[in-house]
């Protein structure tokens, strides 16, 4: 049985920034409900050898392992892990390096339509939070066990809370009486706190530092993006969508520095030191029919980045 999930954001452009090759290799480290990785096997075509190339799909929650299945396609391979381990799972499947990877970031519609989940603040729930429902933190555990300080620094730095000191305290303060188990106790500890006539975007950013710290969101991101030179062959194609200013800002930087943070690095010669180059100047945004359609796609940033060939030529001299 297949579960539904949101409809892809920027399907076409994806595709496009993929650049794909005949019987190319290809990842889909964020699979969900498979509508970027069904695009994908349909533009994709065999080469002059007659190979078909094959498509590698990365997702750690169980609810998309359907979704795969239902898909009847010799060229995918569905792994069930996090793509944080991107390069250990496909030297597991005889894979070394790839002509392009596809990640959309964040948080589906499904995980979020699904009350039990305890990701929406429109439902009454536990709070839970976890992509991947065998960890062990969950968001419960977070605004209950954490310190003041732990949470002052999830709150301003995840959330990006102006009032992050004051929601901290108003958390130890409220679990002090008595713990806080659901999303409902959760609201009722901060909403002192919530700017009014602004609550739902107070308790969305709110959810959004839970959701992060409990699935660590960031670091998988860091770990991913690191691998990914390595991954890629020369001219291979890394294509990323973010819903966020702190994953957004990770990709901008490590695309265009080869870092997270300081400046790019050059060599004796004053060239720049970076394995990817930017192949849009700015990030590419859902038009404005699409967000109409789809209200997702307004907070969407795609950017698009390849290895350059004389990477890949240093990396075969230093093997």
């Amino acid at each position: 049985m297949t579960t539904e999930y949101h409809n892809p954001v920027m399907l076409a452009e994806c595709i496009d920034g993929l650049a794909l090759k005949p019987g190319g290799v290809y990842v889909d480290v964020t699979f969900g409900g498979g509508g970027h990785s069904r695009a994908i096997l349909n533009a994709m075509v065999p080469d002059a050898k007659g190979n078909a190339g094959k498509l590698l799909v990365f997702d750690q929650d169980p609810d998309a392992r359907a979704n795969a299945a239902a898909i009847d396609d010799p060229r995918l391979t569905f792994i069930a892990a996090n793509f944080r381990n991107l390069k250990r799972y496909l030297r597991l499947y005889g894979v070394r390096q790839v002509d392009g990877i596809l990640a959309d970031l964040g948080i589906s519609s499904h995980q979020i339509d699904t009350p039990e989940r305890g990701f929406s603040t429109r439902f009454e729930a536990d709070l839970d939070m976890r992509m991947n429902q065998q960890g062990d933190l969950t968001a419960r555990q977070v605004v209950n066990s954490y310190p003041e300080a732990e949470l002052h620094r999830i709150l301003g730095m995840y959330g990006e809370l102006t009032n992050a000191r004051t929601a901290a305290a108003a958390l130890v303060s409220g679990r002090a009486n008595q713990s806080i188990q659901t999303i409902n106790d959760l609201k009722d500890a901060l909403k002192r706190c919530a700017p009014r006539g602004k609550e739902n975007k107070y308790f969305a950013q709110v959810f959004q530092a839970l959701r992060i710290e409990v699935n660590d969101e960031l670091k998988v991101l860091e770990e991913f993006l690191e691998q990914t030179p390595e991954v890629l062959s020369p001219g291979g194609r890394l294509v990323v969508m973010s819903y966020h200013s702190l994953e957004d800002r990770l990709v901008k930087n490590f695309i265009n520095k080869g870092k997270f943070s300081g400046e790019v690095e050059k060599d004796l010669f004053g060239n720049e030191i970076k394995p990817l180059h930017s192949v849009t100047r700015k990030p590419i945004e859902a038009s404005t029919d699409e967000v109409a359609r789809n209200p997702r796609a307004r907070s969407a940033k795609l950017r698009i980045a390849e290895k350059g060939e004389e990477a890949g030529k240093g990396e075969r001299r230093k093997g």
